[in-house]
Parts: C-alpha cells; structure tokens; sequence
C-alpha cells in the first residue's frame, strides 16, 4: 500500500459521476424522442422532464455532497502521510456505497434502501475524519 493508493477511490467515485452525465444524456434523448419533455420548460425546469431523468439529475447533484467531503479527506489524508489500511478500506467501502445508492437512485428509488446507503457512506466519511484528527492531534 502506498500513499497514492488513496487516490485510486478518488478515481472510482469520478468515473462513476461521469458515467451518470452519460446516463443523463441517454436518458434525456430518450425522453426527448419520444415526446416526454414540456420543450417549453425544459431549459430551466426539471418537472419538464420524466422521472427517468429527474432521477439521475438528483443522482448527480447528490455527488456534490458527500463525496466532496470524501475527496477532500482522501487528498488531506495522504498530504499528512495518514493512509493507513483503515482509511483506504473507509475509502474503497465508501465508493462501493456510493455506486449502490446511484444504482437505486436512478432505478427502483426506494427511500429506505437509499438512506441505508447513504448512511453507510456516512459513518464511512465519519471514521475517516476521526482519522484525520487523531493525526492532526498526534495519535495517530
């Protein structure tokens, strides 16, 4: 394991919000070929478009909240030489939960399976913060 390893996640995760814009696009010239979308409201108002796509447009909004902060405490992590075996298990567990909750997200949408996701990113994000300031306190 090296300090690098870290990044790969960082990589995962990026490549999973890019594989959504493709998601958005297919779905958005599904949509528009087949008359789901109000052409006179679509520019700026998501109800203009069907479910199908409002779902991957809340999906890519919601992979500016949390994984933001993930990525953040990746670099910040390595900057400090913390990537300990924990931090890159946090890291990959991390990314894993993401990729479930975009799969539900953007298809059968249950809350509760949604939540339980992203509650396990969560505590994920949570472990590796207490990790970043054991090492900024010296203890670890």
């Amino acid at each position: 394991m090296t300090l690098n390893s870290i990044f790969l996640p960082i990589v995962v995760q990026t490549l999973l919000i890019l594989w959504l814009y493709i998601l958005l696009n297919l779905r958005k010239q599904r949509a528009a070929s087949q008359g789901q979308v109000d052409e006179s409201r679509r520019a700026l108002f998501d109800d203009a478009w069907p479910e199908s796509v409002i779902k991957v447009n809340n999906c890519i909004r919601n992979q500016f909240e949390l994984p933001l902060l993930f990525c953040v405490l990746c670099i910040t992590l390595s900057i400090l030489n913390a990537v300990g075996w924990l931090a890159l298990a946090c890291a990959w567990l991390f990314v894993a939960s993401r990729i479930a909750h975009a799969i539900v997200h953007t298809g059968s949408n249950i809350i509760m399976v949604r939540r339980r996701l992203f509650m396990i990113g969560t505590v994920l994000v949570l472990i590796m913060t207490v990790l970043l300031l054991l090492r900024l306190l010296g203890l670890y």
